[in-house]
Order: C-alpha cells, then structure tokens, then sequence
C-alpha cells in the first residue's frame, strides 16, 4: 500500500466544475453543458463533474445523458422533505445528480454552515447514494496565525464524525483555502501538497490505511490552465475543483487535460 506523498493508481484524476450563480439563462446552461459534452468524448483517464445551479439541473442532466460527464449539485439539505422554503432534498437529487459539494466556503461563510451541519448533510447524501464532495480549507487570517493544519483537523473530525471508513474511500475532500477562492491567488504547490499531505495522513490515522488511499482530495482555489499541471502533479492532489474556469469550455478542458498529467 502506497504511503503518504506517493501517488496512487486507485484515484483516477478528478475535475469538478462549479458553475456557482452562472449561467442565467437555461439557454445557456444547455448550450455550455453541451459544449463540455462534445470536448469530453472519449474521455477514459479523468472523470468530469459539472455542478450547475439547481434550477438547471434537469436540463443539464439531459444534456449530458449518456455521455462521459457526470453532474453533481452544489447545495442540498440534510433533511430528505419538510418546511424548509427553498432547500433542496437529497431525495430531489438521487437520480438526477451523482455528485452534491458540502461546505463549500462560499455556503460557510454566506450561508452559515458549519462543520455539523456539514456532517448532517454528508450522512444523507451517501444515504441517497450520492458522491459528497466536502470542502474543507483556512481562511488568510488563520493561514497567517499558522493555525491551517489546526483548522484542517477540526474540519475533517467534526465533518466526518461518524462516518465508517469504507464511507470515508468512496467520497470526494476538496481542499480550498478561502483565501484563493476568487481571487486569483492560489496556493503554491508546496502549500497545496503540503495541505493535501495532511489531510490523507488524518485519514489514514482516523479511518484507515484503505480510506486513505481511495478517497479523492482535490484541490480549489482560484484553478486555471496554467496552474493545473504543477498542482496536480504533486503526489497527494487528486484534481481540481474547478470554478470561474469552467464557465469557459476551453479553458475548461485544458485544466482536464493537464489534470491528466
């Protein structure tokens, strides 16, 4: 079994697009799932993930129906029905996404979600069969305190609280520190494989030597072309989450093509 900083066979490149409040039109949506779709064909080495706004879901599924890019949502409640006035099931979502984001820091620092609720809404996403991909990550204020590893572990104990090692192998961390989300600042590839080395060492040490090499830990901040093949390439990041980047479908496809190595 690999150990920490070596790469691994069993985790085939990940590429997640977050296409957050964009487009605004269904138009669109359909037209750039359409596009993602056609420059996808024959793509066997990486798996592609689009997470549209829920109200495109449907029409980017159909969109993407049979093809290679699988769809994933960007939000969803722990609750499977009630009063809750705009939430999202993850019973609305099974059979129409495969993939749902958690915790994403824009849902944290927005919306109010914290690490519990992030663990509620992971529990009943892999009770209704989808993929979470649980975003984890330090803003600027704790990076400068050198608190990130201090943070990272809280995020990942209280996170997956509960949740069975076999679980831990089949989901998704992204690792996104706050300070790079839309900035144009990204972290270094030291600091990326540093974070990511971390991470998988925590869950080889909470969860098991097995979850720690099946589960993807991907990186987000700030993805472009230009930076994708270095921070890949480092032994412990496993892909990219990917967001004003994969509005574009060329640019798109060249962070897919340079996650491949």
């Amino acid at each position: 079994m690999p150990m920490p900083g070596s790469s691994s066979p069993m985790r085939t490149p990940l590429v997640v697009g977050n296409w957050k409040m964009n487009p605004t039109s269904m138009e669109a949506a359909i037209e750039l799932a359409g596009g993602v779709r056609a420059g996808a064909e024959g793509l066997t080495d990486a798996i592609a993930v689009v997470c549209p706004p829920a109200i495109w879901l449907r029409a980017v599924a159909d969109s993407l129906d049979g093809g290679p890019v699988k769809i994933g949502a960007q939000t969803m409640h722990a609750e499977e029905g009630g009063a809750f006035t705009g939430e999202i099931s993850p019973l609305m979502l099974a059979g129409l996404a495969e993939y749902v984001i958690i915790g994403h820091s824009e849902r944290r620092q927005l919306f109010g979600e914290t690490d519990a609720s992030v663990n509620r809404k992971l529990g009943a996403a892999m009770a209704s069969g989808l993929v979470p991909i649980v975003c984890i990550g330090e803003t600027l204020e704790e990076r400068e305190r050198n608190d990130t590893l201090t943070v990272l572990d809280r995020q990942i104990k209280n996170g997956l609280d509960g949740i069975t090692g076999q679980q831990v192998g089949g989901l998704v961390i992204a690792y996104e520190p706050v300070w790079a989300i839309g900035t144009g600042r990204t972290a270094t590839t030291t600091q990326a494989q540093e974070a990511h080395a971390h991470i998988r060492q925590r869950l080889r040490q909470w969860f098991g030597a097995a979850a720690a090499e099946e589960c993807h830990v991907i990186y987000g901040g700030s993805v472009k072309p230009d930076n994708t093949h270095d921070l890949v390439g480092q032994p412990d990041v496993d892909g990219a989450l990917v967001g004003g980047a994969s509005l574009d479908i060329k640019s798109f496809f060249e962070i897919i093509q340079r996650a491949r190595g």
